[in-house]
């Protein structure tokens, strides 16, 4: 597996023409054609984004393969695992690769890091509409324009600014989407979260393995971990987290009440290791000690 510091680089591997800027990379699918990057596997020291539906071949980062023909938005950060082969555009699209780099300096450099989407898996690409994908192309042609025409002071600004702005749609477009997909994708993970946690404790996993962790609760209902945090804080306003803890706290409670063991041992009955994390967590959700809302309890 290759890994690029450079997009010069992963133009020369991949067969394409030297890019006119070496921080950004802007091709459609039909300057693309059959789209083959490097060694197949690849990382890079660059973001890319997106818009494609795709006629044969597959691309994969994550776990999970991206082989139909929906029209889709994809996003990758640096160093994050890719792989393509073979692929076939059905139609028009546009890929853009920009290092690091490029945004030094910059507020969106801060900013990018905010967006979620670049956590998730391929499986859980932007699916967009029509009125949407108008928009994308839109922007996609005047950093184009920008890129091909202008080369002064204010290229730069000009362009991370429009790269912002897909951004900003992006994000507005996934909750759009977290609302209308299916109800196996969105709508009921709550309720699929609070099954798998209840069997959890329920088959005591959680004596012999501990406590569940996002990255569990994630994989057993075949979703990234970041997907399923902002799944879950559009439908509920609270995150993955921020559920296990209330969980978590809601079985404290109910042993504290109806149980004779002390602070201590209700926290390994949970599953914590340590005691002390246990009472640290309870004051954080509840505002005061195990100990102290046994006692009020009581009283």
């Amino acid at each position: 597996m290759n890994h690029y510091k450079s997009i010069v680089e992963l133009h020369e591997k991949s067969g394409f023409d030297p890019p006119k800027n070496p921080l950004l990379s802007l091709m459609t699918c039909k300057e693309l054609m059959t789209y083959s990057v490097g060694q197949d596997r690849f990382t890079g020291d660059f973001y890319m984004i997106a818009l494609k539906k795709i006629k044969s071949g597959h691309i994969l980062y994550g776990k999970t393969k991206y082989d139909h023909s929906n029209g889709s938005a994809v996003f990758m950060k640096p160093r994050q695992i890719i792989e393509v082969r073979n692929v076939q555009f059905a139609e028009k699209g546009f890929v853009m690769f920009f290092h690091e780099d490029y945004l030094s300096g910059h507020l969106l450099n801060v900013q990018i890091k905010k967006y979620g989407y670049f956590e998730y898996e391929i499986n859980e690409a932007l699916h967009i509409s029509p009125s949407e994908e108008v928009i994308m192309w839109e922007l996609y042609e005047k950093i184009r324009k920008e890129y091909d025409e202008n080369s002064d002071e204010f290229s730069r600004e000009i362009i991370l600014s429009h790269i912002d702005s897909i951004l900003k749609y992006s994000d507005r477009f996934y909750k759009r989407q977290f609302i209308d997909r299916s109800p196996n994708v969105s709508g009921t993970m709550v309720k699929k979260f609070m099954t798998v946690l209840n069997d959890y404790f329920k088959e005591e996993k959680h004596l012999n393995e501990g406590l569940p962790s996002v990255n569990f609760m994630a994989n057993k209902l075949a979703v990234s971990p970041r997907y399923l945090s902002d799944v879950l804080k559009q439908e509920t306003g609270k995150t993955a987290l921020e559920h296990l803890h209330i969980y978590l706290i809601g079985e404290a409670k109910n042993l504290l009440l109806s149980s004779e063991s002390n602070v201590a041992g209700i926290a390994y009955d949970l599953g914590f290791e340590s005691p002390s994390y246990f009472s640290r967590l309870f004051k954080k959700v509840v505002g005061v000690t195990p100990g102290q809302y046994k006692k009020e309890a009581v009283n």
